[in-house]
């Protein structure tokens, strides 16, 4: 348990942002949940239309460091690459 004021505020806080992060990254795997059912079903067009809404979920995700940004490039990456083969 926190004792001074300032250790109490700082939980009150970690409380908060817990919440937004957790809300932050539901949308995100959300987002991204989509683009791979749509590479599943085989369906370019929709794999397309999905990624363009996930990679900026992505992207935001790693600046305010909810994943690092290496995964979310990474995860745009083979993505990306999973909707490329799709054209072949």
């Amino acid at each position: 348990m926190a004792n001074t004021s300032s250790a109490k505020k700082a939980t009150r806080k970690i409380a908060r942002r817990t919440a937004v992060n957790k809300s932050r990254r539901t949308q995100m795997r959300g987002s991204v949940r989509i683009v791979e059912e749509a590479i599943a079903s085989g369906d370019r067009d929709a794999a397309l239309k999905a990624m363009a809404r996930a990679e900026p979920e992505l992207m935001r995700a790693a600046q305010r460091n909810i994943i690092h940004r290496n995964a979310a490039s990474r995860k745009v990456s083979r993505l990306t690459h999973s909707i490329a083969k799709l054209a072949k």
